[in-house]
């Protein structure tokens, strides 16, 4: 085994875990989920069988990631926070045909007792604050927070908030890093670092 496995968790056979990875104490891998090298599946995480997490993510505690959940690499999932994967669910009436793709771009984090109704896809380096709950799509960088999530500013790749507007044309430089980030009307990028 080229990932470590803690002997309270059950990993269903098929199940793919990349090298490095760690599998935490009462987790709960099904057989159809692919995960990356060097993840982290924190205490009490679920994976679902229609799943794909990329390299490097962190799933913290009481965590459960449904089907058709995507994690691109170095996303970051805070302590119980909630993905969902049907719209309108209801205990006496099927669903499963009806779920809906939910995708996390590259870097972003989702911080901790947030929630993200399915459907939506989530920028890179987009920081989704505690406690947020996310009904629509996220732009890369974004800063969201409060029920339901509203923009309330830019996030670097560092993790560090940017002296930017919401919309126009400006840029800002990353205090640690030294990136610029350019905005253009509502999208914010990376251009270079010094």
């Amino acid at each position: 085994m080229k990932y470590f496995q803690h002997e309270s968790a059950i990993v269903d056979e098929g199940a793919q875990i990349g090298e490095g990875s760690r599998v935490w104490h009462f987790v709960h891998v099904c057989g159809g989920a692919r995960i990356g090298t060097g993840v982290s599946l924190g205490q009490n995480v679920f994976v679902g069988n229609k799943v794909v997490i990329g390299n490097n993510c962190k799933i913290q505690n009481n965590v459960s990631v449904y089907d058709n959940v995507t994690l691109e690499d170095g996303v970051f999932c805070g302590p119980s926070m909630v993905f969902t994967n049907v719209y309108n669910p209801r205990s006496l009436v099927e669903r499963k045909d009806q779920y809906r793709d939910t995708q996390v771009k590259r870097g972003a984090t989702l911080g901790a007792n947030c929630t993200v109704v399915c459907g939506v896809t989530i920028g890179e380096f987009a920081f989704v604050g505690a406690g947020a709950v996310i009904n629509k799509d996220v732009p890369a960088y974004a800063l969201m927070v409060g029920v339901p999530a509203r923009q309330i500013g830019w996030m670097s790749e560092f993790g560090e908030q940017l002296e930017l507007p919401l919309e126009g044309r400006a840029s800002a430089h990353c205090t640690h890093t030294g990136a610029l980030y350019v905005l253009s009307g509502r999208n914010l990028s990376k251009e270079s670092a010094e």
